[in-house]
C-alpha cells in the first residue's frame, strides 16, 4: 500500500486464536504500558473457541461523529480514522448507542470515550496480528473494503454468525437459545 492511502483493518473471525496480543500492541502504543482494558480493539469470547477481535469500523458516514454532542470527535482527513479529542469528550457514550457494533467504550481511567483511530495509519494490532501469522487482522485499502457500516455488528452478532461457521447451528443454539 502506498504511504498515506487510506487503509482498513479486515477481521477474519475465524482465523483469530484469541491470543490478546492485539490488545497488548494496542494498549503498549497508546497507553504506554500493557493495559487491554484501555485497548482500542477489544477480544470478545462469548463462546468458548470462538474469539471475536472487535473495533471501530470505520463507517462512511461517521454516525459516532455525528452524534457527539461535545464536538470531542472527528474524522482524520488523511486516514479517515475517527479521533478522540479527550479533553472535549464529556463521557456521555452517545456515540456508543450510534455505532452500530457498539464499539467505543470509555477508557477506564477517565471520563473519554477511546476508539480505534489505525495508529496513524499503521496499525499496532495488525502489525503483532501478522507477525504472529495469524491472519484474523489484515490491513487493506480503504476502497477495497465493501460498505463498513453494513460490517459494524455487535460482539453478540459477530460471536453468533462466527460460531455457526465454525462450531455449527447445534452450539449456537445452546448457546444463545
Amino acid at each position: 500500500m502506498a504511504r498515506g492511502e487510506r487503509v482498513w483493518i479486515r477481521r477474519n473471525y475465524e482465523d483469530c486464536s484469541g491470543c490478546r496480543r492485539c490488545e497488548i500492541a494496542c494498549s503498549i502504543h497508546h497507553e504506554g504500558r500493557i493495559w487491554p482494558e484501555a485497548s482500542r480493539i477489544r477480544v470478545f469470547m462469548l463462546i468458548p473457541g470462538v474469539e471475536i477481535p472487535h473495533l471501530c469500523f470505520q463507517c462512511e458516514d461517521y454516525p459516532c461523529v455525528e452524534t457527539c454532542p461535545a464536538g470531542a470527535l472527528s474524522v482524520n482527513s488523511r486516514t479517515g480514522a475517527v479521533e478522540v479529542d479527550a479533553f472535549k469528550c464529556i463521557g456521555c457514550s452517545l456515540c456508543v448507542n450510534a455505532c452500530p457494533g457498539r464499539v467505543p467504550h470509555l477508557h477506564p481511567e477517565g471520563n473519554n470515550i477511546v476508539i480505534c483511530n489505525l495508529c496513524d495509519g499503521e496499525p499496532a494490532c495488525v502489525k503483532e496480528c501478522v507477525k504472529g501469522k495469524w491472519g484474523a487482522l489484515e490491513l487493506v485499502p480503504a476502497g477495497s473494503a465493501a460498505s463498513r457500516r453494513t460490517l459494524a455488528k455487535t460482539p453478540e452478532e459477530l460471536t453468533r454468525e462466527t460460531a455457526l461457521k465454525i462450531l455449527g447451528e447445534e452450539v449456537v443454539k445452546e448457546a444463545f437459545g
